[in-house]
């Protein structure tokens, strides 16, 4: 990784079935984030393509077909329009977005998030553990794999699996540097420091538990689609490698930035209690059984 990067995570709200209009929004919190001298920033869960509120109140059936039916038809291929306009604006503007699609990948829908970059696409991960509500919509996706780029080692949990220790540690086995933390999440009170209190411990865990650095980002914004709402307080935290709190957000639309440092890394895996060094593989066979 570069000596110094420095990392952005943005969570302006962006809608369900407007894509086009998202990726204006991401394009232009992108630019904002690079005129401010970041290299990579991280958007929400489901940002490109819009988070699909999925609480219904009247007829769950019927809402559910519906509700299908709007995913099929908004869902996008990695190869599409969507991901592609990305590319071309990370390309434009120098920087590396990370964002979030639901992706038609031919007989099955996955939650995925993608990197674009100078380059083109860079990568992508799905999302591996669905929480029940979202059951319906998306299969879950593989073990992620580790992104090699100029600014890093970079991978990626998505919401719900950062609360499984396992995910962040399929990334740290391959040597991670950077994990990206998207959620769509709307725990109580609805508010950025409500998602922090709720999604901080699992956070700070899986920095410190690899010795990686965290870039985490929560949806914002009022969301409908099929007479359905939802509400996500915003939120975004950058962690370090020994579990600390390196810079949070608390205004929703604001973008979140910290320089993170190579040498902290190499000092945070350096010390006596570097947590990663003492793994002991040859007694976990149980924990696959």
């Amino acid at each position: 990784m570069f000596d110094r990067l420095i990392a952005a995570a943005a969570n302006g709200t962006t809608l369900p079935g407007a894509t086009s209009q998202n990726i204006e929004k991401i394009a232009d919190q992108a630019s904002q984030a690079a005129s401010l001298g970041a290299k990579l920033v991280l958007f929400p869960e489901l940002s490109l393509t819009g988070f699909l509120p999925n609480h219904p109140e009247s007829n769950h059936a019927a809402w559910l077909r519906e509700a299908l039916s709007f995913a099929r038809n908004s869902a996008e291929r990695l190869d599409g329009p969507a991901v592609t306009t990305l590319a071309r604006a990370a390309q434009q503007i120098g920087i590396y977005i990370a964002a979030g699609i639901l992706e038609d990948a031919g007989n099955v829908l996955y939650n995925t998030h993608v990197l674009v970059g100078p380059q083109g696409l860079a990568g992508y991960w799905r999302k591996m553990h669905i929480p029940m509500f979202e059951m319906p919509f998306y299969n879950g996706g593989s073990g992620p794999e580790v992104i090699d780029t100029p600014i890093g080692r970079i991978g990626a949990n998505i919401c719900f699996d950062t609360l499984l220790p396992e995910s962040t540690r399929l990334l740290a086995v391959q040597n991670v540097e950077i994990v990206l933390f998207p959620f769509a999440a709307d725990p109580p009170p609805v508010t950025p420091a409500g998602w922090a209190a709720w999604a901080g411990p699992a956070l700070r865990a899986r920095c410190q538990e690899n010795g990686v650095f965290g870039v985490a980002v929560n949806y914002s914004g009022q969301v409908a689609a099929l007479g359905v709402g939802q509400n996500f307080p915003g939120g975004g935290m950058i962690v370090g490698p020994r579990g600390e709190v390196l810079a949070e957000q608390t205004n929703p639309g604001e973008l979140l930035l910290h320089e993170l440092q190579a040498s902290d890394l190499r000092a945070a895996r350096a010390e006596p209690e570097y947590l990663f060094r003492f793994r002991r593989p040859e007694l976990y066979g149980p924990l696959t059984r």
